[in-house]
């Protein structure tokens, strides 16, 4: 499967170093020497020096019966240029990375249909998605929704307060008698697992559990957290997902939104409606309190730097902001974020990646969500007629313990997946699966 990725920046990076590590047949192209050869000291992938838009760079680089092919350059014009080319020249998927949020409009798509692209993606957009998502699932860490919210992944750190410590799952179950969530992962220290019935939870264990909408208030009772009732909200950097934010939320909340750059900050009050732009540096101490960020409920921190970043949501926690979140582009400050207790990591990479790796694993996937804090995929993929997983109940099938189905929907009726289900063809299930081993999902579905 050869896949083809123009643009050798972060994303295209970080898309060539996930994407290798399947032994997928990798061309990387780029204009800067210097970054290819960055990328062949990392990776085992081929590179082209040239410009995507040139028809002979695009076809030394094997366009041509690519399984897909990835404009993911700094320039939305090349990207749609060069995914447009990509197609007429014979990619069988193409996918552009674009900015102008106008494009992705579903009305607006058809047009980038006639022209060969397939799919855009504006990371942008997807991160505000994402916090958007956060904000209304207050007490999650990370949150991810299925048929609109009938089957919610939550992810929480247990603390001192949570019924389960010292509990294993069968016990912690018994807690409400209901069957109406699952816990599917657990991150504790360095290790991701998939818990079985005699794990036992641990103070600082980060969880993720499948709820149904039944469900989720007895979750956050044994988990210990409580949802916090969100009036108003601080926003620290100007940044487009900042301004992307604050638009959306400003029209529910009380939103203050703080960017150091005098300039940025003219630009934002003529976007902005009911934001309250304040000129300043968030970095100091004495600015959040003359700002009352005691009194904020939410603290998202979205600037250019993922250093500045953790530092104001360290500054937050300080102050018993009640929730923070924070965007961690360094996929290598991910896991110190974590060891610092950062909560609600926001990471535009993986967002862009998981709705990438969707068109990439041969099965009906609908949806897919790489973790942040843990090296595992959410996935919500369709059971196929005649597939491994339709044959027994699950406590029958000899399925591998690198994959969990916390949740099925059938029918537009969603529920909690237990060792007595009984997949039937057509049936959505939502399945955890440590990321090593994604492709084995076709195998079973």
């Amino acid at each position: 499967m050869r896949i083809v990725i123009a643009g050798a920046g972060e994303v295209g990076i970080f898309l060539a170093g996930l994407l290798s590590k399947e032994r997928k047949d990798i061309v990387v192209i780029d204009t800067n020497e210097d970054r290819l050869h960055s990328i062949n000291e990392k990776y085992d992938v081929l590179t082209v020096l040239g410009s995507a838009t040139s028809i002979k760079i695009l076809e030394e680089a094997q366009v041509k019966g690519s399984y897909i092919f990835i404009a993911a350059t700094h320039y939305e014009h090349v990207n749609i240029v060069a995914a447009s080319l990509a197609k007429k020249i014979g990619a069988r998927r193409t996918i552009a990375r674009v900015d102008n949020l106008e494009y992705i409009v579903s009305k607006n798509k058809r047009y980038f249909k006639s022209l060969g692209i397939d799919t855009l993606i504006n990371p942008d957009k997807l991160a505000v998605d994402e916090i958007v998502m956060m904000i209304r699932q207050s007490a999650s860490n990370e949150v991810f929704e299925f048929s609109k919210g009938d089957l919610t992944l939550f992810a929480t750190r247990l603390n001192e307060k949570s019924q389960v410590i010292g509990k294993n799952l069968t016990e912690s179950l018994k807690l409400y008698n209901e069957f109406e969530y699952r816990a599917i992962l657990i991150v504790r220290d360095e290790k991701t697992f998939i818990p079985r019935h005699h794990d036992i939870f641990q103070i600082n264990d980060i969880v993720y559990a499948v709820s149904s909408r039944k469900g989720l208030d007895s979750l956050m009772k044994i988990s210990g957290q409580e949802k916090v009732k969100i009036d108003d909200v601080m926003i620290f950097g100007g940044s487009k997902i900042g301004e992307l934010t604050a638009k959306k939320l400003e029209q529910h909340f009380n939103v203050k939104l703080v960017e150091k750059d005098k300039n940025r900050c003219m630009e934002l009050s003529e976007i902005l409606d009911k934001t309250l732009i304040i000129n300043a540096d968030a970095r100091d101490t004495l600015t959040l309190k003359q700002e009352n960020i005691a009194k904020m409920d939410v603290f998202i921190s979205v600037t250019e730097s993922s250093e500045t970043n953790i530092f104001a949501s360290i500054l937050a926690q300080r102050q018993k902001v009640p929730k923070t979140i924070t965007e961690v582009e360094n996929i290598d400050f991910i896991e110190i974020s974590k060891d610092l207790n950062i909560e609600g990591i926001i990471n535009k990479k993986l967002i862009a990646a998981s709705l990438i790796t969707r068109y990439l694993i041969d099965a009906d996937i609908l949806s897919i969500k790489m973790l942040n804090t843990a090296n595992a995929d959410i996935i919500e993929v369709i059971a196929r007629q005649g597939s491994i997983i339709t044959k027994k109940p699950l406590a029958e099938l000899d399925l591998p313990k690198s994959f969990i189905i916390g949740g099925v929907i059938r029918n537009n009726t969603s529920f909690i997946a237990r060792g007595s289900t009984f997949i039937r063809p057509g049936d959505i299930c939502v399945v955890l699966v440590l990321s090593d081993f994604i492709y084995t999902i076709e195998e079973f579905f």
